[in-house]
């Protein structure tokens, strides 16, 4: 396998990436800082739970700052 640099656009801007490809050049792998990795995984897991909580009645936003006044949070 060998490396390719290419540089993609996305909403915040153009980033360049490494791609592991194989003889005829197919990508088979993409090389990422790992500080963008870091966040993907966190978007990953911050889905999972929006995914696992989806049946959960949704709450109001004035019930929501009521709680958080008695509370003394806000």
């Amino acid at each position: 396998m060998s490396v390719k640099k290419e540089q993609t656009a996305r909403k915040e801007g153009a980033h360049d990436h490494d791609y592991l490809v194989d003889k005829r050049g197919t990508k088979k792998a993409v090389i990422v800082p790992i500080e963008e990795y870091e966040e993907l995984l966190e978007d990953l897991q911050d889905l999972a739970v929006i995914a696992e909580r989806q049946d959960e009645p949704a709450v109001p936003f004035e019930e929501v700052i009521e709680r958080l006044k008695r509370d003394g949070l806000l």
